[in-house]
Formats: structure tokens, C-alpha cells, sequence
């Protein structure tokens, strides 16, 4: 069981296609940490009874300036026996606490990489964080390897118009720092319309990749890296780039994947949180975690919501099959 969790909106970067870019003015929302708490010892139940393995994935916004997290954190995982991860900008990297904190409490890291150098820099509005990230994941690939223990490092890119036929390079560079996980995304259009259009995929560049992508996944796993991202995944992005639209008549929500917003409303994905979502507060046994595929089969039989038409959640299509 996957349960990803944005437990803040509030960022230290201002990147113009994210919707928390720190720029943006609208009253940013925080999770509760006592129905974190809560919620968690819930989970760790569900993990006993049922042998099912849970990972806790926190987002945001940056969820590692949010000052709770840390505690929560160590609670999930020594207290509550639950693996944990997390996706950061990277800029808390460069505190040596904090590396050993992700050290010692996280199975997986997963580090926001959307360019080389000054283009990363520019998209992110973080002059020198390039360098800066190379740096500290560095340090922190090499504290993994002298503890012999730590999280899987992973780095996700986003992929652009401008930036796609630089994606190999790229790979190559975060290979050389360490990371051993290379996951993608093409740009979505959700958050940032006014980005969107001028900087997202074109059909022969969803072609390009496809095409590509089985040579420089060869070529990666010589140098201990793994390259995600299935035909399920590439099939999604080639539909994108040509306004296609792939509805899903049944993506078992709820059974293997979980979102949580930082209202406290779990749902099957981040895109039906406000259709299908419900209180964390009505799921507070086993038996209810149990019974929300059965709530939201239901929610969905009633009214198919608009995202369903068009499906556009990543862990629907395959994106972290190699």
C-alpha cells in the first residue's frame, strides 16, 4: 500500500509551472500532525493484519521545511514499523542534520532534477542550486555508501519542449552523483496554464522518447542506474502531446494507493481528492481502511468525475516499471 501524503503547500522556490510557487499569493494550508499521528498508528495496524507492506510518501509543496515533519517521521518508521519517503526540492540538503536524518529514518529520497546548471537554476529561481544539489546529494551518496545504509536515491525530472534532448546528459550527470533511480514526468498542465502550452511536449518529441528510451535505459543499468517508466507510461505521454484523452473504466481505487491532501481527506488520487475524497476521520480502524475501494468504487459508479475521463495519475501507468 502506497499512500502519498501533502502535508504542506507552502515552498521556497518559485517555479512558474508549479501551482506552490512561492510567488503565488493564496492562504497556503498545512497538515494537522496530530491526525498524522493518528492516522499512522491506523496504518501500522493495517500493516500487521493484513502483511501488507505500507509506504508513506510525504509531499508538498516542501515537506522538509515543515518543522513537524522530522518527529513525525522517526514516529512512522521506529514507532509505527512504517517505510517512509519523501519528494524535496532539494535545497534542505545542504544541512548536514538533515542528510543524516534522511539517512537514518528514510527508505527512499527522491530529488527534483529539471535541468543542467543554469537552466535547472532558472526554472527553479534558485541561482546556483545546480551546483548546489550536486553537492549535496554527492555528500550525501557518499555518507550512504561509508554508513552502508540509507535511503534509495532517486531523482525525478520533469521533461519540457526545451529540455528533453538534453534528458540523456542528464541522466549521465545524476548517475555520476549517485543517484541510483531515474524517474520522469512530461509537464503538466493542471497547476500552470499559462506555462503549459508553450513549453509542453511535442508529439515527435513523445515519439523521440519512446524511441530512445530502451538504448539510454541500457545504458544507465551499465552504470548501477535504473531507468523507470513503462509502455503503459509512454502510451500516456504520447496521448498528451496529441490531446488524446485515455479514460479508465476501473483503476482499483483505493486498494494499493492512497492520496492525502493536508485538509485530512484520503482519496484514490490527487486529481478526485475533492470528488471522491472522505475525512481521515471516518477511516480510523483497519476495517475501514479495508472498505474504502468499496466507498469509492461506489462514489465512482454514482458519478464518474472528469479526471476519470481522462486519466492522467502516474501510478496508473506504469511509471515506475523499468
Amino acid at each position: 500500500m502506497i499512500v502519498v501524503w501533502r502535508v504542506t503547500q507552502n515552498c521556497n522556490l518559485s517555479c512558474p509551472f508549479c501551482g506552490y510557487d512561492r510567488r503565488l499569493t493564496w492562504p497556503r494550508r498545512e497538515a494537522n500532525p496530530d491526525q498524522l499521528f493518528r492516522f499512522g498508528a491506523v496504518l501500522s495496524d493495517y500493516q500487521r493484519a493484513t502483511g501488507n507492506r505500507v509506504l508513506v510518501s510525504w509531499i508538498g509543496g516542501e515537506p522538509l521545511l515543515w518543522p513537524p515533519l522530522t518527529e513525525l517521521t522517526v514516529r512512522f518508521g521506529s514507532g509505527f514499523g512504517l517505510s517512509v519517503t519523501t519528494t524535496t526540492n532539494g535545497t534542505p540538503l545542504a544541512s548536514s542534520s538533515i542528510r543524516q536524518h534522511l539517512l537514518d529514518h528514510y527508505a527512499e529520497l527522491t530529488i527534483s532534477v529539471d535541468g543542467i546548471g543554469p537552466v535547472h537554476d532558472e526554472l527553479r529561481g534558485w541561482p546556483g542550486g545546480y551546483a548546489a544539489l550536486q553537492e549535496n546529494v554527492t555528500a550525501l551518496a557518499e555518507a550512504k555508501r561509508a554508513a552502508a545504509h540509507g535511503p534509495r536515491l532517486r531523482a525525478n525530472v520533469v521533461l519540457m519542449r526545451d529540455t528533453v534532448d538534453k534528458f540523456e546528459r542528464l541522466c549521465l550527470e545524476l548517475a555520476n552523483w549517485g543517484i541510483e533511480e531515474i524517474t520522469f514526468n512530461e509537464l503538466g498542465g493542471n497547476d500552470r496554464p499559462d506555462f503549459h502550452p508553450g513549453h509542453r511536449l511535442l508529439p515527435e518529441q513523445a515519439d523521440w522518447l519512446a524511441t530512445e528510451l530502451p538504448g539510454l535505459r541500457e545504458h544507465l543499468a551499465k552504470h548501477g542506474v535504473q531507468l523507470d517508466g513503462g509502455k503503459g507510461y509512454l502510451r500516456r505521454i504520447h496521448a498528451s502531446t496529441r490531446n488524446e484523452r485515455i479514460p479508465i473504466e476501473d483503476c482499483r481505487p483505493g486498494a494499493e494507493f492512497l492520496f492525502i491532501n493536508e485538509q485530512g481527506r484520503v482519496a484514490p488520487c490527487s486529481f478526485t481528492a475533492q470528488g471522491y475524497g472522505v475525512p481521515l476521520e471516518g477511516v480510523g480502524s483497519v476495517e475501514a481502511i479495508r472498505r474504502l475501494p468499496h466507498r469509492f468504487t461506489e462514489a465512482r459508479r454514482r458519478q464518474r468525475l472528469a479526471p476519470c475521463e481522462d486519466c492522467h495519475s502516474t501510478q496508473v501507468f506504469e511509471k515506475f516499471i523499468s
